[in-house]
């Protein structure tokens, strides 16, 4: 019997900022933790994927969520190895623009910018726009930033930060990404 949770939606709360950042494995997945979370006490949540364009096995299942959470993906099917393209450039734009709208939209409570400090590092965005929407952000809405690299700036506005260290690695001995675990 499923139950539809209800119970946070009409709370006003403070919204703060987070950051996962750092070489090590599971900065999506702590952020896809806290959608789950927050979909388990009615609250929405927008997550915008930047440099992202592939599948990933957490599309499948949130189609089933999809009354709480809502994904889009602003990126190629490919990895920026070098040099990003044009492309590149015109999906970070459209995926900034999306997620700004989604955050001043009151339809979320949470919005997740999931890759975002690649986006920044690749200067596909500025570090300045993120601080902008930092600034702006409504006070009822969490922002939570994700991606290896995340700019001191970003690090030093945000509330919450925390760094994935990379210990050890099976990538290191040869084993790709698996569906369900990596990707």
């Amino acid at each position: 019997m499923q139950k539809s949770p209800d119970k946070c939606r009409d709370k006003v709360w403070q919204g703060y900022v987070q950051v996962y950042t750092g070489n090590g494995k599971g900065k999506t997945t702590a952020a896809l933790g806290q959608a789950l979370r927050a979909a388990g006490a009615g609250l929405k949540t927008f997550i915008g994927q930047f440099v992202k364009g592939m599948h990933y096995c957490e599309l499948d299942i949130l189609e089933n969520l999809s009354q709480w959470i809502t994904i889009r993906q602003f990126g190629r099917d490919c990895f920026i190895f070098n040099d990003p393209a044009a492309e590149d450039y015109q999906l970070a734009r459209q995926g900034l623009d999306e997620a700004r709208g989604k955050i001043n939209s009151r339809e979320y409570q949470i919005v997740i910018l999931d890759e975002v400090n690649i986006a920044t590092y690749y200067k596909l965005i500025e570090v300045e726009e993120i601080l902008q929407i930092i600034r702006d952000k409504p006070a009822d809405v969490e922002l939570i930033l994700t991606g290896r690299m995340a700019d001191p700036r970003v690090i030093e506005a945000a509330d919450l930060v925390t760094e994935m260290k990379d210990v050890k690695h099976y990538y290191l001995n040869g084993i790709q990404a698996r569906d369900g675990i990596e990707k």
